[in-house]
């Protein structure tokens, strides 16, 4: 380069620095020429100040010059590709101080010019959705160049089977800003029944501008790959549920087919066998008569004879509990015992049936709400009923169709052995074992 004109101060050295233009992430050299115009030897300090000075260095930062002599050092340039590097043109000086007459300092300054870079990070979350029309997603965006953008969104899928809106649909990006898109993804029609069907799609994202600046940009490098993604949409109504109305339908077929004729068929046979006549015997023939008739058809026969009221009974009118000894009047009766144990011993709850009583027992329900552990013994008289483990139950019933027969002064029994109390629903766990037997079915007085 051609040096400048020497300083008129004493000590001055002749410098000059020509503009130098810098992409970010590259890097750029000048250089500048030191002259000692003075008349003694100097030495001189070179540092880089203004907005350049983070990422430009000197080399090297001192040199030491006879008088008449200059020295030619190298300014490099590194800025890093970073959103912080604006585009544009940025000051750089060089100050540079002699060392014997420090009040000469000078600054150099000239221009850099920062080149543009475009880059854009995207992040599509989440990459897979399930619905049954819609499906919503969203779209980071973040301006990682160094000018402000304008950013649009270029949906792709296979088919016109899927809508797309973005909100807001073209953001503005300052550099190192980002945003936040919401992305809605709709089908045109539900899918009823089967299995769920998978969309695959891809969102592009690219910056706008006039036609002039996609023209200067025309030959960057494409560096931003599609964002793949996929919208599941499921059907309205499940598997389950088809298989269900299929069975349901089996069902109700079968019935208007097959059941429902034999019931019909049966209800009619028994209305049929109810209105049928029943034969008559001779002895229902001679009862049917009337008393008048057959005393004078009749005269001196039995039945003028036979006292009222007393016909063709010939036993007592008790004659369905005579066999049981029992007076025929029962009536439904049920008695509990309510038994509690401490843990590790065991007692006995007993019910006694009343004097001239017959207890015939059809029903007994064993409760053991707490959930205790041990042994319980169910006793009817000297007849041992059943032994149960507490831990295995927490309710349990016995039904008889033939009635058990306790006679009077016999007593029903519980015994219960408490090996460790359970737990009720309060959720803290009882000081002692607690089981209550509900006995029930028919007491009936004995005959006098």
């Amino acid at each position: 380069m051609t040096p400048s004109a020497a300083s008129s101060g004493p000590g001055a050295p002749g410098l000059d620095i020509p503009a130098v233009t810098v992409t970010p992430g590259d890097i750029a050299t000048t250089t500048l020429t030191v002259r000692n115009d003075s008349d003694i030897v100097e030495a001189y300090s070179l540092e880089v100040v203004g907005d350049c000075a983070p990422w430009t260095t000197v080399e090297p930062a001192r040199v030491s010059l006879y008088p008449g002599t200059s020295e030619t050092v190298t300014l490099r340039l590194t800025p890093p590709r970073s959103p912080e590097i604006r585009a544009g043109d940025k000051p750089l000086g060089v100050r540079v101080l002699p060392t014997e007459h420090p009040e000469s300092v000078r600054v150099l300054e000239t221009t850099v010019h920062v080149e543009e870079f475009h880059e854009l990070q995207t992040e599509l979350a989440p990459r897979r959705r399930r619905g049954w029309l819609r499906g919503r997603y969203r779209l980071a965006v973040r301006n990682q160049g160094n000018t402000p953008v304008q950013v649009r969104f270029a949906p792709g899928q296979a088919g016109e089977e899927l809508g797309f809106a973005f909100t807001p649909a073209e953001p503005k990006l300052e550099p190192g800003e980002s945003t936040e898109v919401a992305l809605r993804v709709r089908t045109a029609k539900p899918v009823w029944f089967g299995n769920p069907v998978v969309w695959p799609f891809t969102v592009d994202t690219a910056e706008t501008g006039d036609r002039e600046e996609a023209e200067t940009r025309r030959d960057e490098p494409a560096v931003r790959a599609p964002l793949d993604a996929e919208f599941v949409q499921i059907p309205i109504f499940p598997k389950w549920l088809l298989a269900l109305l299929a069975a349901l339908l089996a069902l109700l077929l079968a019935w208007f087919a097959l059941v429902r004729p034999a019931v019909r068929s049966a209800a009619k046979e028994a209305a049929h066998e109810a209105v049928q006549p029943r034969p008559t015997t001779a002895g229902d023939q001679g009862a049917g008569d009337s008393p008048g008739t057959g005393g004078n058809n009749k005269p001196g026969g039995k039945a003028s004879g036979a006292p009222s009221g007393t016909g063709g009974d010939g036993g007592s009118g008790d004659g369905g509990s005579g066999g049981d000894g029992t007076s025929g009047d029962g009536r439904q009766s049920s008695a509990t015992i309510d038994l509690k144990t401490s843990g590790g011993q065991t007692r006995t709850g007993t019910y006694k049936v009343p004097k001239d009583s017959v207890f015939g027992v059809t029903d007994i329900v064993v409760a053991n709400f707490q959930g205790d552990e041990g042994v319980l013994t169910i006793t009817f008289g000297e007849r041992k009923i059943t032994t149960i483990a507490l831990e295995t139950f927490r309710n349990q019933d016995y039904h008889w169709v033939t009635p058990i027969k306790i006679p009077a002064n016999d007593t029903v029994t519980i015994n219960v052995t408490c090996a460790k109390p359970g737990t009720p629903a309060t959720g803290r766990q009882a000081q002692g074992c607690h089981e209550v037997l509900n006995v029930s079915g028919v007491l009936s007085r004995t005959r006098e």
